[in-house]
């Protein structure tokens, strides 16, 4: 029998064969996510599915085993027997001990109040078959950035229940309305929420979790008049009122980790121009002025993220957005972005090196950028009926 409802687990078709799968017949794609197995192994992950963001997405899991040159088709797909049920912004996560995590989270159209972050995980990733977990809900809310994990041996989820979007339904979660961190103590094997931080003008939260160099949890979160920030020094059960930070951002995701170096990493928009005062920002209705979802650059950070000085264009062109980022052993580091969701509808990687970033250009051997991971190449069809073909032009 088919299960219904979200709380009910998604399914996970292996090499799926299904028209609607396929590149051919999606319309629209993004919300990419990567991870670095341990032999190697690339895996980035999307969701398509529908005219766009509503029940029926699914999630889309490619693998490559030649650091992203090819892509081995739709490898996983992840989709719920509920047509009212979306399965959305995955993620994927290796943890410490190389197992794959593969997360997504499902709700009842875009946001039920409630949604939930569904997790299944790889013992076997670099196999042919690999095997998954059957899935289990591990939060309310939804969670798309990485976990932390903390030099005790902590694991920090960041997940959220939206507090800029009207619910459809309500399930008496007022009180998790925040950015929240849920935390497992046992590798996983159980996670519980902590606490959570209110950062004012937030939007969709998207937050992660960096632990300092002193000890204390700095929280970004995604606000529409740039970056919030907010602190904890107790674990993450309790966290500062939240404020503004100095990292800019033009309401968009971003992606911050700490390098086997020391330094801070950052995936993020550049040229803002100059930065307003929270106040005017609010009296002014938190107008978004900058220049948008262009020049995707990574960062470096040499002093805990007080400053960036070191940067490395990615990508200059419009609508490139949400990175993600994985770390090989040998510091490669690999970017995976989206760009213009209904019309290039391309999911591409950036691979590259600490040292680059620090010389500010690709110089490193194997280092590239809009590097094409898959492009969705359905057309939307033409008032008179008449089915469209993808042209030679998007089929590369």
């Amino acid at each position: 029998m088919p299960q219904v409802g979200t709380m009910s687990p998604a399914r996970i078709h292996s090499r799926p064969t299904g028209a609607r799968y396929q590149d051919e017949h999606r319309k629209w794609q993004g919300i990419p996510s990567i991870e670095r197995t341990r032999g190697g192994r690339l895996y980035v992950n999307w969701y398509s599915g529908m005219d766009t963001e509503t029940g029926g997405n699914f999630v889309v899991v490619t693998s490559s085993d030649d650091d992203g040159t090819t892509w081995n088709g739709p490898r996983f797909v992840v989709e719920h027997d509920d047509p009212e049920v979306r399965v959305y912004d995955p993620c994927l996560w290796r943890d410490p001990n190389d197992r794959l995590w593969l997360t997504w989270n499902q709700s009842r159209d875009f946001f039920d109040g409630r949604v939930g972050v569904w997790v299944a995980t790889s013992d076997n990733p670099d196999d042919d078959e690999p095997v998954w977990t059957e899935p289990r809900r591990i939060a309310n809310g939804l969670m798309m950035n990485k976990p932390t994990v903390l030099s005790d041996g902590t694991w920090l989820f960041p997940a959220a229940i939206w507090a800029c979007h009207t619910p459809t339904e309500e399930h008496a979660l007022e009180a998790e309305r925040f950015s929240n961190v849920y935390v497992s103590t046992d590798k996983g094997e159980t996670v519980s929420y902590l606490g959570g931080a209110d950062v004012p003008s937030r939007s969709f939260d998207e937050h992660m979790v960096v632990e300092k160099k002193d000890g204390r949890l700095w929280m970004l979160v995604r606000r529409f008049d740039g970056v919030g920030e907010s602190f904890s020094e107790d674990g993450g059960r309790t966290w500062s009122p939240g404020r503004l930070s100095h990292v800019d951002g033009p309401c968009s995701r971003f992606h911050i980790r700490r390098l086997p170096s020391g330094r801070l990493l950052m995936i993020n928009h550049a040229d803002f121009g100059e930065r307003r005062s929270l106040e005017e920002l609010e009296q002014q209705g938190n107008v978004k002025e900058w220049k948008g979802r262009t020049n995707l650059t990574a960062f470096l950070s040499d002093d805990d993220g007080e400053t960036w000085p070191h940067r490395l264009l990615l990508d200059d062109r419009d609508d490139v957005s949400y990175p993600d980022a994985a770390i090989g052993p040998d510091g490669q580091i690999f970017v995976v972005y989206d760009h213009d969701r209904f019309g290039d509808r391309g999911i591409y990687l950036a691979r590259f090196t600490e040292d680059d970033v620090l010389a500010g250009r690709m110089d490193s051997a194997g280092s590239a950028t809009r590097v094409l991971v898959n492009r969705a190449l359905a057309l939307p069809e033409p008032e008179d009926g008449t089915p469209s073909q993808p042209s030679p032009a998007s089929a590369g």
